[in-house]
């Protein structure tokens, strides 16, 4: 296998496995796929959703038989690359990695968004839940979420958080725990997950909620520290932290996901085929241990499931927006 690295694009090429891969032949008679497929993931290299994307496109291009080609359109939040996808042909060579940023939250915070997450994709299939994790630089003298809320409480509009752009996951729950936890702190964007957590390791931001795959590395090398658990559950690689809700914010939710769609009108076929590898793929031992290793849990479920699912979100999201009253910067 070759790996060829640009500043954006990574390709992976199978080189032995064509024989092995299953033609699927759509509508028009062409079996499936014939050519490279570009997956785009819309955030910088080096954050959470680049890393598990990375994973997964490995393994699709070994099962089908066809390079796989991750290029990183990163730029507000995730929603530039989410809009090229949506207006790229619709024949199963451009597929999106989403998350709540771009199909959850961005409806109700992007007054001008070019797509609409719920009619202008095809989803695939949700492929993972993450964890998101609430950690802040070792010089803020808070070691737990009750301290970190009284240390803000008595510096009001001092302590800020860092995100991976206005509109992310990252963004909106800081400013649920701002809401719920009745403090005032000032929200830095950066374009990413990576610049955000180079910036909290620098000082130049006291806290972010961020995906555990980013951080678990700076955690265990006691670069930052971690105060809660952002998501519904405790994680798996770090059982000794609490919940944000067992720290005292009842209701506090903030998972991350990453899910794979297709522009609408992609033949369902097409659809078909990649739900089954990537279904396939997520049941694999050694994703399923690589996934839990970062604090992430194989999903896999049905396109139609999928397609609820954002609705749900875009729905959820809806209501945290409108209470955080939370603006384009």
């Amino acid at each position: 296998m070759i790996y060829t690295l640009h500043a954006f694009t990574f390709v992976l090429f199978a080189a032995s496995i064509t024989a092995q891969a299953q033609p699927t032949s759509t509508s028009s008679g062409q079996p499936y796929p014939i050519k490279p497929i570009r997956c785009v993931v819309p955030y910088p290299p080096g954050g959470p959703t680049d890393i598990i994307g990375r994973a997964i496109a490995q393994k699709l291009s070994e099962s089908l038989g066809q390079p796989v080609i991750i290029d990183n359109r990163g730029g507000a939040a995730g929603t530039i690359g989410s809009e090229q996808v949506a207006r790229s042909p619709a024949d199963g060579y451009t597929l999106l990695w989403g998350t709540p940023g771009t199909h959850g939250i961005a409806p109700s915070i992007y007054p001008k968004l070019g797509y609409d997450p719920a009619k202008d994709f095809a989803p695939v299939t949700l492929i993972a839940l993450g964890t998101n994790l609430m950690v802040v630089h070792p010089s803020v003298p808070a070691r737990s979420v009750q301290e970190f809320v009284a240390l803000a409480k008595s510096r009001p509009g001092k302590l800020n958080f860092g995100s991976a752009g206005t509109g992310a996951t990252s963004h909106m729950a800081g400013e649920m725990l701002k809401v719920m936890a009745g403090i005032d702190m000032l929200h830095v964007p950066f374009k990413g997950a990576a610049p955000a957590i180079v910036a909290l390791m620098g000082g130049e931001v006291d806290m972010a909620i961020l995906d555990a795959p980013a951080l678990l590395p700076q955690i265990r090398a006691g670069k930052l520290r971690v105060l809660a658990v952002a998501s519904e559950r405790r994680s798996r690689v770090l059982p000794q932290v609490p919940t944000l809700v067992e720290s005292g914010l009842p209701g506090y939710h903030a998972s991350s996901w990453h899910a794979l769609f297709a522009p609408v009108g992609t033949p369902r076929e097409v659809i078909s085929r990649l739900h089954s590898e990537i279904t396939h793929i997520v049941k694999l031992p050694e994703i399923t241990e690589r996934l839990a290793a970062q604090g992430v849990e194989p999903v896999a479920n049905t396109p139609e499931q999928l397609a609820s699912f954002i609705k749900a979100e875009i729905t959820r999201w809806a209501r945290v927006v409108k209470a955080s009253r939370a603006k384009i910067d």
